[in-house]
């Protein structure tokens, strides 16, 4: 997955399935033969969170930082296991370098907040005329932390931040980064697991939709058939991109109608969650023969995609594998850069809790890779008003390498 195209995905599910009778199968495929491939996998515990926390706690003292503010979100969920939507009513946490966390929300909102929260951590509500960052600054008073710099999480909204500078003027806020990736772009075992569960669905869910696109069946027809079909295996579909022909050459495709027809080039781009993970795989293939064409540039991504996983060694920079790509794209007469006919985006990006997460594989990316940190490999080649082809396989990085979530395919002629 390129960037967030929920949007767009909802657009063209929304497109009417019923009115073509002869595809209804599309809308409703016979997923008797599935079977749920999740029920084996373990949600993360109290001992990982408490661990979590003991992390954190360890890298603000690494970093002279005195508490960290967290808003609802993956975050949020990551530390506390509060699983909370953001409104302009607070609701955040505080997570201190001692001792345990704070959660403030409003008090018609305890019972339901109390519900999700998995570590041990006082609670502290506040009422509509009362200004919840005061709580908030209160709390970093009484534990003598509102001297040191309080660190904010990258997605907290302004004004939360404007209402804790005003809450404590003399306060000096910085960038939880340091904290909040620090553990959370290093995946336990316990992560990989899910991870390696939702990846797992995904690609049985292609191995099921893919022999059954037929000629006449729009994008939003296949989609369906994928979302469907990960259902049943036991996975929250959380995007099913299907683009056709030129609209393959769009990264995140388009509105336009698109229908496969005999020599096709379908580019699926699919993702589920299971237990809070996501997976992310696209696969690349054309109904009925490729040509030439196709299958030329079908096979320069298949050698892009290798050439990334080769380049993505303990201690490398992040940007050194999309340099990496982008080197043997341009050698091919690809580009330059990110001009088309070519690779026009990154090479892949973080992946865990969020389908994007911090760092990307990007040209200028100085993060050097370590045990844990888990990317897409996606070094999709566009010809606009033609064709696209991207495949899209993640992997994790190990003391010895990475490794992959799902094998590439070797040939368009196996996309799964």
């Amino acid at each position: 997955m390129i960037l967030n195209r929920r949007s767009l995905v909802a657009g063209a599910a929304a497109l009417p399935l019923l009115v073509r009778p002869g595809l209804l199968r599309a809308a409703e495929p016979d997923l008797s033969q599935l079977r749920d491939l999740t029920t084996g996998t373990a949600p993360i515990g109290a001992a990982e969170r408490a661990d979590r926390i003991a992390r954190a706690q360890a890298l603000m003292r690494a970093n002279g930082i005195g508490a960290v503010l967290i808003e609802p979100g993956s975050s949020l969920i990551y530390f506390t296991g509060v699983r909370w939507g953001r409104s302009e009513r607070l609701t955040a946490a505080v997570l201190p370098v001692e001792g345990e966390a704070l959660v403030v929300t409003p008090f018609f909102e305890e019972p339901s907040v109390r519900e999700s929260l998995a570590v041990p951590a006082e609670v502290r509500v506040w009422q509509e005329d009362e200004d919840p960052l005061k709580l908030v600054a209160g709390f970093l008073k009484e534990r003598r932390l509102d001297t040191r710099p309080i660190g904010i999480e990258e997605t907290v909204r302004y004004f939360a931040v404007d209402g804790l500078k005003r809450a404590l003027p003399n306060a000096r806020l910085v960038s939880a980064n340091p904290v909040v990736r620090g553990c959370r772009m290093m995946k336990t075992p316990a992560e990989i697991a899910l991870m390696q569960a939702a990846t797992d669905v995904t690609i049985a869910a292609y191995r099921f939709t893919v022999p059954r696109v037929e000629v006449g069946m729009t994008g939003a027809d296949v989609g369906a058939m994928m979302s469907a079909a990960t259902r049943k295996l036991g996975g929250s579909p959380e995007f099913s991109l299907v683009l056709v022909d030129e609209a393959a050459a769009l990264p995140h495709g388009t509105r336009k109608p698109q229908v496969v027809r005999a020599g096709s080039v379908v580019l699926m781009d699919c993702g589920c969650t299971v237990q809070g993970y996501q997976s992310d795989v696209s696969r690349t293939f054309v109904k009925g023969s490729a040509s030439a064409a196709v299958r030329r540039v079908w096979d320069d991504v298949r050698a892009g995609q290798a050439t990334a996983f080769a380049a993505a060694r303990i201690g490398a920079t992040a940007g050194s594998v999309d340099d990496a790509v982008r080197a043997s794209y341009e050698a091919k007469g690809y580009g330059p850069r990110y001009r088309l006919p070519g690779l026009s985006h990154r090479t892949g990006h973080g992946i865990g809790m969020d389908g994007h997460e911090p760092v990307n594989l990007v040209h200028g990316e100085t993060t050097k890779l370590a045990p844990g940190m888990c990317f897409s490999n996606e070094p999709g080649l566009y010809l606009p008003a033609k064709f696209g082809v991207r495949l899209e396989d993640c992997f994790h990085m190990t003391a010895a390498g990475p490794k992959w979530f799902s094998e590439p395919p070797a040939s368009i002629d196996a996309p799964v």
